[in-house]
C-alpha cells in the first residue's frame, strides 16, 4: 500500500468525482484510476460503485476512509516535520568545548547561531579536551571543540581557529619580562590539568627543549582556565593560558606577559564530530558556520605579540 494510493482514494470518496480528482492532483484519470484499482488488488476489495453522476464508497470504501484520512495525516506531519529539519526550522545541538572555546568563544558564537535558526535548542558541556573527546566518541554530545588535536576510529578531527599561549604574571610580580625556559620552570607556576589541551601543548613544546613541567620548582594544578587566572592575580606564580583568556585582564593591566625565550606555545583549537554522514541536519549547519566564522575569529584574535 503507497501513500500516493491512499492520497488518491480519499480525492476521489471527497470529491465523488474521478475526474475532479484528477484534476486536482494534477494527474491523468487513467493514472488515478490506476492508483485506485492498485490499491484495491491489494486491499481485495472494490471501495466505490458508481452511481447517478457521482462516485460512492462501498461498504470496503467507508471503513478505509478513516483510516485512511489518518494514516495520509500522520504521514504530511511526519514530512512536515522533516522538512523543518531539513530546513533547520528546528532540531537539537549538543555542543562539548574545552575550557577557552567553551567558556569565551562558543557562548558568542552559539549567540549567533541562534539568531540565524532560532528554532534549534543547543546545549553547552564544558570539560577538558579528554573529556570532550570522549564524549564525542560516546555519542554524548554532537561536536566537540578542544585545544589538542585528537586521534580515534570514527571520528573527524579538523584544525579550525588559531589560538597561542601567553606565559602570565601579576602585574606586581617581582619577576623580569624576559626568561628563558629554565628560568621559567624555576619560578612558581600554575598550571591546568594534564588532560587539558593547554597542559598537552606545554608538555610537548617542552618537551621538545628537553624539559617538563616536573621540572617546575613549585608547581600548582587547577582545573579551569579562570582558576589558573585568578590564582596568577593574586600573585601565586606564573601562568600558562590561552591568549583569548588573558586578552581582558591584560588588557585592564592586572596581568602582564613574560616573553619566555625559544618557547613556542602556538596552537590551534580543533572541531571533532563522528565521520561525515552521521550528523543530524543541525549539526552539519553548527559546523560549517564554525567553519566560516574561523576566518573572521582569526582576523581579531587578541595575540599581544609574537614569542621570541
Amino acid at each position: 500500500m503507497q501513500m500516493k494510493q491512499l492520497e488518491a482514494f480519499l480525492r476521489v470518496a471527497e470529491l465523488k468525482s474521478f475526474t475532479k480528482a484528477a484534476q486536482q492532483m494534477f494527474m491523468s484519470q487513467p493514472a488515478i484510476s490506476f492508483q485506485i484499482k492498485a490499491l484495491e488488488d491489494e486491499l481485495q476489495v472494490s471501495l466505490f460503485r458508481r452511481g447517478d453522476r457521482k462516485v460512492l464508497l462501498t461498504e470496503a470504501g467507508r471503513l478505509l476512509y478513516p483510516e485512511a484520512r489518518q494514516m495520509v495525516g500522520h504521514f504530511q506531519r511526519i514530512k512536515d516535520a522533516l522538512e523543518d529539519l531539513r530546513g533547520l526550522k528546528t532540531g537539537r545541538l549538543a555542543v562539548g568545548g574545552s575550557t577557552v572555546p567553551g567558556e569565551y568563544l562558543l557562548p558568542g558564537l552559539i549567540g549567533l547561531f541562534k539568531r540565524r535558526y532560532p528554532g534549534i535548542t543547543v546545549s553547552l558541556k564544558i570539560g577538558d579536551s579528554q573529556e570532550i573527546a570522549d564524549s564525542v566518541r560516546g555519542w554524548e554530545i554532537d561536536l566537540g571543540v578542544t585545544g589538542a588535536p585528537v586521534e580515534a576510529q570514527g571520528l573527524t578531527c579538523r584544525q579550525w581557529l588559531a589560538d597561542r599561549l601567553v606565559v602570565v604574571a601579576a602585574a606586581d610580580l617581582p619577576v623580569a619580562k624576559v626568561l628563558s625556559p629554565e628560568e621559567m620552570l624555576a619560578q612558581p607556576m600554575v598550571l591546568r590539568e594534564a588532560g587539558s589541551g593547554t597542559r598537552q601543548v606545554l608538555e610537548q613544546r617542552l618537551r621538545e627543549l628537553g624539559l617538563s613541567s616536573q621540572d617546575c620548582a613549585e608547581p600548582m594544578e587547577l582545573g579551569s582556565t579562570r582558576a589558573v587566572i585568578s590564582a596568577v592575580e593574586a600573585g601565586l606564580g606564573l601562568g600558562v593560558v590561552s591568549a583569548w583568556a588573558a586578552a581582558q585582564p591584560l588588557a585592564l593591566g592586572r596581568l602582564v606577559e613574560v616573553t619566555v625565550s625559544g618557547l613556542n606555545l602556538d596552537r590551534f583549537f580543533y572541531l571533532i564530530r563522528q565521520e561525515a554522514g552521521l550528523g543530524s541536519f543541525a549539526l552539519d549547519a553548527f559546523f560549517d558556520f564554525l567553519i566560516s566564522q574561523g576566518a573572521s575569529a582569526e582576523a581579531q584574535a587578541p595575540f599581544t605579540g609574537s614569542q621570541a
